[in-house]
């Protein structure tokens, strides 16, 4: 048997201690809050339930594989149901669509809300992007990668257009502008620019359009619940309020870990479900981790986003469980974001979770979740008197002028800022999906999930192969692997 040290209980971490817990290994989970769940967070407010990250499920396989491997199967430890519509999109000029998985109601709604062909052109660009998903599913998102691999996989894959942007793969397909702005809406789920992100995450659309969108009853905050149970009935041991400070390492080798208050955990193996900027800039003292602080510090970290949780009286006409409301000038926001000066945007998208859940609300209440896609700390300084207070009043107005008017029905407001984001989790500057994937490969040159440390792996979204609930649930799926039954 070995002794295991996870550094963090995010979803990541939490698969991987109850993956290698079915292994027969000895695991110790530290998690430096008194919450488990890292950025799939919960907050709880006078009979409302909110998540405070992921908002869907999308490839439930990979939950499915992961209460497999240990065991336990997904309809025992959660109750997941499809979303339809996918979301509701709302467009500056009053179009609205419903995106289904159901291809023949997808059609439909596209025909009728958008210009003529306009389905035809999308059904092209998703057979497009099946094709980039079946040269890269096996190989890229299921499998370890160095940047030796990529080097020899790339120039085999034309298929992946590894020297276009998302955009310029929708400027090819898709004449509608409409489409085009729903298109580039997915590089952001990736905390990255779609002018500048390869055209490989048209992936994303695919997969949440073949696999489906899914939501847990009760809450996304369940999978947490559900991964920690299952690791505590293997035998792991969850320590929460166990801030790690540092990797210890002998030999060049990870031998333990060093909590705050002075105690040592030997390991024979630590896993890294940290930032993986902070774990090199700030755990790791090696010389074989040089390498990597200085490869990261050249990074460009993915984007943040400012929130808002809103208990909400009464129900709401025409929303759907997910609703993107798309400004006038989508460029603009980009610019803002990823130009020369970033700032909070003036006019930015919204996207708001509305679930149909008596789980999370008193009865005829709604609790809203709404995102808008903002600077990271440093930045902005959203330390700044008054700048997340000011910014959240105008995201309402914002959502008013959209059509969304919440004024008179609010019982409460809560927001959360990058700076907010990046004290809870430890995320470098609240950047959500640690480093971006602008430019041609860097979807795919995410820190490799063995480090050059021996004896330390890194999982979770900043690791390979990136971030969102699936991908950090295979992260968990390639560390488990990589250290292998007991």
């Amino acid at each position: 048997m070995g002794r295991i040290v996870v550094v963090g209980a995010g979803v990541g971490g939490l698969a991987t201690a109850a993956r290698l817990s079915a292994l027969g290994h000895e695991v110790v989970v530290c998690e430096q809050s008194d919450a488990l769940g890292g950025k799939l967070g919960v907050h709880r407010r006078d009979g409302f339930v909110f998540d405070t990250g992921p908002s869907l499920v999308t490839m439930p396989e990979a939950l499915a594989d992961t209460f497999a491997a240990t065991g336990a199967t997904l309809t025992d430890a959660l109750d997941l149901v499809e979303l339809d519509p996918i979301a509701r999109y709302r467009f500056a000029d009053g179009t609205r669509l419903d995106v289904s998985r159901d291809p023949v109601a997808r059609a439909a709604s596209m025909e009728a809300s958008l210009s003529p062909g306009s389905s035809l052109d999308w059904q092209r660009f998703l057979a497009r992007a099946g094709r980039i998903w079946r040269a890269t599913e096996q190989p890229f998102l299921r499998q370890a990668l160095s940047v030796g691999e990529l080097a020899r996989r790339l120039p085999s894959l034309p298929t992946i257009a590894p020297g276009r942007s998302l955009s310029s793969l929708g400027r090819r397909y898709l004449a509608d502008p409409r489409l085009r702005m729903l298109l580039d809406r997915y590089a952001t789920y990736q905390g990255s620019d779609p002018r500048r992100a390869p055209a490989a995450l048209a992936t994303v659309p695919y997969a949440e359009q073949a696999f489906g969108a899914w939501y847990v009853l009760g809450g996304l905050g369940r999978i947490a619940e559900a991964l920690a149970a299952q690791a505590l009935l293997l035998g792991a041991e969850l320590r929460t309020g166990s801030d790690v400070t540092r990797v210890v390492t002998a030999g060049g080798r990870a031998i333990g870990v060093e909590l705050a208050d002075g105690e040592r955990l030997p390991a024979d193996v630590v896993v890294a479900n940290a930032d993986a900027t902070h774990l090199y800039r700030d755990l790791v003292d090696s010389p074989r981790a040089g390498r990597m602080r200085r490869r990261l510090a050249r990074l460009e970290p993915s984007l943040s986003g400012f929130v808002l949780l809103l208990a909400v009286e009464g129900a709401t006409p025409g929303i759907a469980h997910h609703n993107v409301l798309f400004p006038t000038d989508y460029e603009a926001e980009f610019d803002a974001l990823f130009g020369p000066h970033p700032r909070p945007v003036p006019d930015p998208t919204l996207y708001a979770v509305v679930p149909d859940d008596p789980a999370v609300a008193p009865a005829g209440h709604e609790a809203w979740f709404v995102l808008a896609n903002a600077p990271r700390q440093g930045q902005v300084d959203w330390a700044q008197p008054g700048l997340a207070e000011g910014y959240a009043e105008h995201l309402l107005e914002v959502l008013a002028r959209r059509g969304l008017d919440l004024s008179g029905r609010l019982r409460f407001t809560e927001h959360r800022s990058p700076l907010d984001l990046a004290r809870r989790t430890r995320a470098i500057g609240g950047a959500i999906y640690g480093t971006s994937s602008n430019g041609p490969s860097a979807a795919f040159l995410r820190p490799a999930n063995r480090s050059p440390v021996p004896g330390l792996h890194l999982v979770g979204g900043s690791a390979h192969p990136g971030g969102g609930l699936p991908l950090v649930l295979r992260s968990a799926e390639i560390v488990a692997g990589q250290v292998g039954p007991a």
